[in-house]
């Protein structure tokens, strides 16, 4: 391999040819720069979400019957696909409604493809269900994220009037640059009510289906045909269609020989759908929000800046008293955020530099310090060309590979000052690196990518978003290496001054006090080797010991100011008390100094301006307001007086859940048991156990499950005799019966692009009232009927909401915990006190685990799965490099020793041990290896040049150790800045502490490894000198001529 190194020296072509390579350094400069610049700007990665939501309505159906007719059959269909992670499903009655969620391996197309076939298969089954089923409808736009929602409001103004300048924001903001979808959110659709009076209809002997179709067939649209005239064809056009409530009104209705107008018998009113399935307010008042997103890859902080000044005009052509206020400004989170790393960045910078000034020397530093821009123009120049943004992600990975990418430019750099001050000229200096280290750097430099390449590849939605930490840490270590053989020697030979020739030998460089203290350190180490060995692997033993103590968690928190109230009423509940519940928690923020702005959203979740925010289904008796606070401070302390608040009793009607946004794919309650089972009478039994048993953990707060309450309900049984000998069957009743409690549409009105239902309903005296249900009357061929003639009414319960997942029956046991502590801890804690109750479950019930630890144990997987390829990349570039087995086995025994040093900083720090800190952790083997292979290549050097293996060890570890430290001080200081980002945090803290001890152990126990394996002996001393011969086994590799 050592005649392969020296046919060609691309370090000495570089020095050879200065013109090019100055021409390729400025036109890298430039083209990074301008890359720079267009780089998208993002708040973090974008990733796949695969969650559709299927919803199915049955009117007149029970939970139960929704269940078993409509969600079972669909559910068998979905179980047919292999993308099929789980479907999860609810049924109400009327309605049924199923999450899709797809395996996390899936990608993009994959997933739009996915959603085809779900389409096709539940649009195939509709001849499976039952008569009168509407649907399935289909709803898989989850993945768009809004950079921006603003929110209408107006004193005065109707709803309507917020739709009308809604629409009116809506394509003013269509028309900004890179803005690709713009939602209105909130927006309630009109009505007309035309409320008829039984009572009134049975006087008159008017049937109400007499009504219906006047009304229809006056706003018929029907073909009047046309006339062709010798020259043209003519349409002919019948007028008539409603053009107002006015219209209504005046319908002919004909009865008993007469002809009455309907506003003569009935009350025709315009308002809005009622009750309304989803409401949102702002700081109280009605609004109307506008939600933007972006299109892929654009710089959030152009789009942005054009957004204020398209809303700034768009204010403008307002009437007074419409306000519009922004509620989620992600282009100013970006910037913050960009802003706060760029700092970082520079800070990092700064340290690397320093280091390579204080330890090199001034003129020496510059030459490292001038890699580092050149690196980064390439590196930026490949993120644009793989659609790349600036976002938390690539700019962390950006830190971490500064620490990294000096490396092989202070090795190159260090080597060529080492050859001048041994006498050689500037340009044999320059070019030294390449014949002695240049394949050890890249060997190491691509085993230290092979560190990163498992999260590059997960198949996770963990691994998805924080995949492109492996492209922009291996693309930087890669281009480093080029930078270091083909610019550093360049640059070397043009900044470095002149170095004094030492003439005595080359060994006296490493003869000073520091060295020869080293020197004593690794001779100990040698001469001590079982003792170190043994030393070192207790203390790996005594950190997986170590790591029992560590807090685990999935993501962390983030430090964003938004802040949640979650307000759940019990099942059932109508969505007016809900609001009026909401509205009361709400009634807490006003006048309160942290707060800027909340908006509220009652019956279901927010628009999703965040990527974690978890996706709410549509549910009457939830609510969620959406506080945002003047920083991660003032959200602190409001959490802690709301939370003060509910406990006094503030809200007693509601259960109410203050909540902060995380990091990470969303989880919802940290802490989740899911009991499944057959019967839901047992499944709650089983349920209330766990529950008892979650209540005994003191880190829990407010274990509950996720449905529980029976619903109140009102049940005519039909005496099916009478009903024949009226001449009426069970449909003719229910349709009666809908038609006056909830109204049914019979018509619409066309206005302008709005299509408005016209709804029939009763007045709210007669529908609203349960104790005159049974005075209801029906209409017949003889006349009215009272409903409690044909009919026993009954009242009872029934299940509101039945959970199934899979198509088990589920409850969910779920709870908070309290601050500080990390939710697999808290679970791990309760999971040991629910084994006895799993033992003792019936045939059919199990007790699965869910919530972060779930979460974090699928994303571990996906990565675990990864790391037999990672480690044979790895075995196979220091096989290459090395090509020894014993070499092979050496450096490979270094790479867990991180684990040491990464442990004992979490500890010391009390930093959890999360996804992020895991790859760090991972990392950490192809970080330590790669000083491994440079120092095991150093001794193979000396002991071809006839060195005896002792002093081969000691004499490569001490000539190997200032660019060994130089080069693990660089990233351990410059992970600095990170250690204050809740992200990166815990990662930069156990990088650091692995780094600082691997570093040690480098010096220190692979020394005195290498010795126990090749069984290298102390040369024998003679009177006042070593022995010129040394002593050490034949086996060593060096004496074998096949080595």
């Amino acid at each position: 391999m050592s005649e392969g190194r020296h046919s060609f020296n691309l370090s000495a072509w570089a020095v050879g040819h200065p013109a090019v390579i100055l021409f390729l350094i400025i036109v890298t400069t430039i083209a990074g720069g301008i890359a720079y610049l267009n780089l998208g700007r993002a708040e973090d990665p974008t990733f796949t979400i695969k969650t559709m939501v299927v919803q199915v309505v049955w009117p007149g159906a029970r939970a139960d019957e929704m269940q078993r007719l409509v969600a079972e059959p669909l559910e068998k269909r979905l179980q047919e696909l292999p993308q099929l992670d789980f479907v999860r499903t609810f049924s109400r009655p009327n309605v049924t409604v199923l999450s899709v969620q797809l395996r996390d391996r899936l990608r993009g197309r994959d997933v739009a493809d996915t959603w085809y076939q779900v389409r096709k298969k539940l649009t195939d089954s509709r001849n499976e269900l039952p008569l009168g089923v509407i649907g399935p409808t289909y709803d898989d736009e989850y993945g768009d994220v809004y950079s921006a929602v603003y929110m209408l409001t107006g004193e005065g103004a109707s709803r309507a009037d917020l739709k009308r300048y809604g629409e009116a924001m809506r394509l003013a903001l269509l028309r900004v640059p890179s803005v690709a979808k713009v939602a209105l959110i909130g927006d309630i659709p009109q009505r007309i009510f035309v409320e008829i009076s039984h009572r009134k209809l049975a006087t008159l002997g008017v049937s109400p289906q007499v009504i219906f179709d006047a009304i229809a067939r006056q706003n018929a649209v029907v073909a009047s045909g046309s006339i062709d005239t010798a020259a043209d064809r003519v349409e002919v056009r019948v007028t008539g269609a409603f053009d107002g409530v006015a219209a209504i009104r005046a319908v002919p209705i004909e009865a008993g020989g007469r002809v009455f107008q309907l506003g003569d018998i009935a009350e025709v009113v315009r308002g809005y759908e009622d009750p309304p399935a989803y409401i949102v307010e702002h700081e109280g008042k009605s609004a109307l929000g506008v939600a933007v997103a972006i299109a892929e890859n654009a710089n959030v902080l152009d789009v942005g800046r054009n957004l204020e000044a398209a809303v700034a005009a768009f204010r403008e052509t307002l009437p007074t008293g419409i306000v519009i206020d922004q509620v989620s400004n992600q282009p100013n989170v970006v910037a913050k955020a960009v802003d706060q790393f760029l700092r970082s960045f520079v800070e990092a910078l700064l340290i690397v530099l320093a280091v390579s000034f204080v330890s090199l020397g001034w003129r020496t530093g510059i030459v490292v310090a001038l890699s580092v821009p050149l690196v980064l123009a390439i590196v930026f120049v490949v993120m644009q060309v793989m659609g790349l943004n600036l976002d938390r992600i690539t700019l962390g990975a950006l830190i971490i590979a500064l620490g990294l990418l000096v490396d092989d430019a202070i090795i190159a750099i260090e080597m060529m000052v080492v050859k001048m001050e041994a006498g050689f000229d500037r340009i044999r200096a320059a070019t030294a690196a390449w014949e002695s280290t240049a394949f050890p750097m890249l060997t190491g430099t691509l085993v230290t990518a092979a560190g990163f390449l498992p999260v590059g590849f997960a198949q996770s939605t963990a691994g998805e978003y924080a995949g492109n930490i492996f492209w922009v840490v291996a693309i930087a270590l890669v281009v480093s290496w080029v930078v270091a053989v083909l610019f550093t020697p360049y640059l070397g030979m043009r900044l470095l001054p002149n170095v004094q020739r030492h003439v005595a030998s080359h060994d006296a460089l490493y003869d000073t006090r520091l060295y020869r203290a080293l020197r004593l350190g690794v001779t100990w180490s040698l001469a001590h080797r079982w003792r170190v060995i043994a030393i070192t692997v207790a203390a790996f033993a005594a950190s997986g010991v170590g790591m029992l103590f560590v807090q685990q968690q999935f993501f962390p928190t983030t430090s964003r100011p938004e802040l949640f109230i979650e307000t759940r009423m019990p099942e059932g509940t109508a969505i007016a008390v809900t609001r009026q519940a909401a509205e009361k928690a709400a009634a807490l923020l006003k006048g309160d100094d942290d707060v800027v702005t909340y908006s509220t959203y009652v019956g279901a979740g927010a628009p999703r301006f965040f990527f974690s925010l978890n996706p709410a289904l549509p549910n009457p008796a939830f609510a969620l307001t959406v506080i945002m606070t003047k920083g991660p401070e003032a959200r602190e302390q409001l959490k802690a007086k709301l939370e003060r608040a509910v406990a006094d009793g503030a809200v007693p009607q509601a259960r109410i859940r203050i909540d902060r946004l995380n990091f990470g794919p969303p989880v919802g309650f940290p802490v989740q048991f899911r009991v499944i089972g057959p019967d839901p009478l047992r499944v709650r039994e089983i349920a209330a156990q766990v529950r008892t048993i979650m209540r005994q953990n003191p880190d829990t707060i407010d274990v509950q499950f996720d449905w529980n309450e029976q619903v109140k309900r009102i049940e005519f049984a039909l005496n099916q005799d009478r009903i024949r000998a009226f001449g009426l069957n069970t449909a003719d009743v229910g349709l009666t019966l809908q038609t006056l409690l909830s109204g049914a549409p019979i018509s619409e009105y066309r206005e302008g692009i709005n299509l408005i239902k016209v709804v029939a309903r009763a007045p709210a005296g007669e529908r609203l009232d349960i104790g005159a249900l049974s005075d209801l009357t029906i209409q017949t061929k003889g006349g009215p009927v009272p409903l409690a003639q044909i009919a026993t009414i009954s009242y009872g319960f029934e299940e509101p909401i039945l959970w199934r997942r899979n198509r088990d029956m589920v409850l969910t046991v779920r709870s908070d915990i309290v601050p500080g502590i990390q939710a697999p801890m808290v679970t791990k804690a309760i999971l040991p006190k629910l084994q006895l109750l799993k033992e003792a479950l019936p045939v059919g019930y199990r007790i699965d685990t869910g919530g972060a630890i779930e979460e974090s144990e699928k994303a571990n997987t996906a990565l675990f799965k990864l790391f037999p390829l990672m480690f044979l990349v790895m075995l196979s570039l220091l096989m290459f490099q090395l090509q020894s087995f014993s070499k092979l086995f050496l450096v490979f025994s270094t790479a867990p020793l991180g684990i040491i040093g990464a442990v004992a900083a979490l500890l010391v720090f009390n930093a959890p041990f999360g996804f992020v800190a895991l790859l760090g952790v991972i990392a950490l083997a192809g970080m330590i290896m790669r000083n491994t292979v440079i120092l095991v290549d150093q001794i193979d050097h000396d002991l071809a040049e006839g060195r005896s293996p002792w002093d081969a060890i000691i004499e490569s570890t001490v000539r190997r150790a200032r660019p060994v430290v130089l080069t693990a001080l660089a990233a351990i200081l410059a992970m600095i800045p990170l250690t204050r980002s809740d992200f990166w945090g815990p990662m930069a803290m156990a990088m650091m502490g692995g780094l600082l001890v691997a570093t040690v152990l480098t010096l220190l126990f692979l020394p005195a490894l290498y010795a126990a394996w090749f069984r290298v002996q102390q040369p024998a001393a003679e009177p006042g000198e070593l022995a010129s011969t040394p002593s050490y086994d034949v086996e060593h590799p060096v004496l074998r001529a096949a080595e």
